[in-house]
């Protein structure tokens, strides 16, 4: 903060309870009606630019109030320059009422509207997002991933024969993209497992759970956030299996999924009066449902009898990889809608554990399974 800002200003930004007259319930906010009058009292002591900024802020918000956080952000440039030129031009661009009183919309224009309120919780970033949108480049990522495992598995299925529980054939294994216990030194299994996949019953909870959060989160936060979550909670997917189930192989996407959806879900819950997606519990309820009913079905796959003794089916351990990665280092990317993530301290912790994890997982899988002498499957 500037030097010349008013003794008000300051003390709001140091504690927003701390000015009674601004804010007499301590909660954070204040109304846009007082804060354009503490403006124009004590503007003449900020910055013109920063100044502008402020009064746009008061002008784009029909909530009438502003959020002290918003406050905080726009003046130590927390925000990203894309956001804050948003702001700036909030007169002309950003409507003044609520998106959802927005009448005569086209059918694209409703979508990316209810793409807004299904992932982001405060309206300055919903009308920021639907004004901004322009679909260049589309939602790639999320729809090629689903594109190629979908390829992959019905060639396995023309392959084997067999489009139900493919994992219980006698040659699923030999497959060159799942991860093996046994040929874990292949780098590329733990990543190309994820074009594997135990049934058509695995490939469909999948496909359906990342497409319906997946691209929506995409196209909000950009192919290169999206896909950072979902190959994260890959990576951690296989290497928690090379750690916790160190016998077992590992197929399917679900730790990449697991990653977005738990990330999604985590961040409606922290924002829930903020976020105004329809029927949030229930659809919250039917999400949490169909996660429990995979990760039921992959549980009891793992104990089964094995089609291919002594190797036991694929873990259920990425599941929990990717759920940690989710509620982790996907929480802070969903939460920090167009602001700078190095600017997040909590980023730079959570990457910092993700990393050493990674780096333990490493070293755990040169060393452990010589120094346990673990007796490992054979090799398929």
């Amino acid at each position: 903060m500037e030097e010349g800002i008013s003794a008000v200003c300051s003390c709001w930004m140091e504690d927003p309870t701390a000015a009674p007259e601004f804010d007499p319930d301590n909660t954070g906010y204040i109304s846009t009606e007082k804060f354009r009058s503490l403006l124009q009292r004590h503007g003449s002591e900020l910055d013109p630019h920063k100044l502008e900024v402020l009064l746009a802020l008061a002008d784009s918000n029909s909530e009438g109030r502003i959020c002290y956080q918003d406050f905080v952000n726009l003046m130590s440039n927390k925000r990203s320059n894309s956001f804050r030129q948003a702001i700036l031009q909030g007169n002309r661009r950003l409507c003044s009422k609520a998106l959802l009183e927005e009448t005569g919309l086209s059918l694209s224009q409703r979508l990316i509207r209810h793409v807004a309120y299904e992932t982001l919780p405060r309206e300055i970033d919903r009308k920021w997002y639907y004004d901004s949108y322009t679909c260049c480049p589309p939602p790639w990522f999320m729809i090629t991933i689903t594109i190629v495992e979908v390829a992959f598995f019905l060639y396995n299925g023309v392959v084997l024969d067999r489009f139900v529980l493919q994992v219980t054939h006698p040659l699923y294994l030999k497959n060159a993209l799942l991860y093996h216990p046994q040929l874990r030194a292949q780098a590329w299994r733990y990543l190309t497992y994820i074009f594997m996949h135990a049934g058509i019953e695995h490939l469909g909870l999948n496909v359906v759970l990342q497409l319906l959060v997946g691209v929506p989160l995409e196209m909000v936060h950009g192919a290169a956030r999206i896909s950072f979550v979902y190959v994260a909670g890959v990576v951690a997917g296989s290497l928690a299996v090379s750690v916790a189930d160190m016998t077992a192989p590992v197929v399917g996407s679900s730790g990449g999924v697991y990653a977005l959806v738990s990330a999604h879900l985590a961040n409606i819950v922290m924002n829930w009066s903020g976020m105004k997606c329809q029927f949030k519990l229930l659809r919250m309820a039917v999400a949490l449902i169909c996660m429990s009913f995979e990760f039921g079905r992959a549980v009891w796959l793992r104990f089964h009898p094995s089609a291919y003794p002594p190797c036991p089916h694929p873990s259920f351990m990425a599941h929990l990889g990717g759920v940690m990665v989710g509620i982790t280092l996907g929480v802070i990317i969903l939460r920090n809608y167009e602001q700078r993530l190095q600017d997040q301290t909590l980023w730079w912790i959570f990457l910092s554990i993700y990393l050493i994890f990674v780096l333990f997982a490493i070293f755990w899988n040169i060393f452990a399974y010589s120094l346990l002498d673990l007796k490992l499957p054979p090799p398929p």
